[in-house]
């Protein structure tokens, strides 16, 4: 299975990408397993952060245009006349999701990134909320190099995650980018020195967000994601109403509790 789905014991997910005969780039069929990882995290309770890495020192670079054009022409034929909704259980907006585009996914998610970050890759990792790299690591939405546009959210997402002058430096210049310059520009949390310190590092900032809440963690998130598509008065209000569960839950109970009593909380995610 080129897409690895690893359910740790402490409620965090390991997502791998494995295919490095193409380096790491994904036909349909690939997308579609990876689009599945993301609702399959999304839906189980038990899991409350997932971080996705890749092997073979690629972290992913996009779709593999070889197989995947034609894959993809064949199903938006046979979907537009009627005949199915998905083949082999593909379907057109499996791309999309496994770039974390238009899904609705508010858990925390973190990229653990080791060689090439580009295309695709740098479409998931517009939809990441935490970032580590090794030194090796480069980053770059080089699609204008070859002419094409880089239409998987990339566009729409770095200038809200970084700086305006950042994210046009990534945009425009269409290169790629050695890790420090990338965590310098913003695009990254930490950088490491080898392979072998990528996942320790990952799975660090992991445990540092399960120490907080997971329904105030994923509220939190929900309401960041929700309150960027509207208004500052529309973020307020979603705010509120994520507020209101929030405290109205066990945990909310808990955590003043436990600092009361002078021990750990014991989240119980309701």
């Amino acid at each position: 299975m080129p897409i690895h789905y690893e359910v740790r014991a402490d409620h965090v997910l390991l997502v791998t990408i494995d295919r490095p005969e193409r380096k790491n780039a994904l036909d349909a069929f690939h997308f579609r397993d990876l689009a599945q990882a993301w609702r399959d995290f999304r839906e189980d309770g038990d899991l409350w952060v997932a971080v996705v890495t890749g092997v073979d020192g690629c972290f992913m670079s996009g779709a593999d245009l070889r197989d995947y054009i034609p894959q993809i022409t064949e199903l938006s034929t046979r979907i537009a006349s009627g005949e199915v909704e998905e083949v082999d259980g593909c379907r057109l907006s499996d791309g999309t999701e496994a770039v974390l585009r238009n899904m609705k996914l508010y858990k925390p998610i973190i990229a653990a990134v080791d060689g090439p970050c580009v295309a695709g890759g740098m479409e998931m990792l517009g939809g990441i909320d935490l970032r580590v790299a090794t030194e090796r690591a480069t980053f770059g939405v080089m699609e204008p190099k070859r002419g094409l546009f880089a239409g998987g959210g990339t566009t729409a997402r770095l200038p809200r995650q970084l700086a305006y002058p950042a994210a046009m430096e990534f945009l425009l210049t269409a290169e790629a980018f050695p890790a420090a310059r990338a965590l310098e520009l913003g695009l990254l949390n930490q950088v490491v020195p080898t392979e072998g310190e990528l996942l320790p590092a990952a799975f660090d900032w992991a445990d540092r967000i399960l120490a907080n809440g997971p329904l105030a963690v994923r509220a939190t998130k929900e309401s960041v994601l929700r309150g960027l598509s509207g208004t500052l008065r529309d973020a307020y209000k979603i705010e509120a109403e994520l507020s209101q569960v929030v405290f109205g839950s066990e945990d909310a109970k808990e955590g003043p509790k436990a600092f009361a009593e002078k021990r750990a909380p014991n989240w119980k995610n309701r």
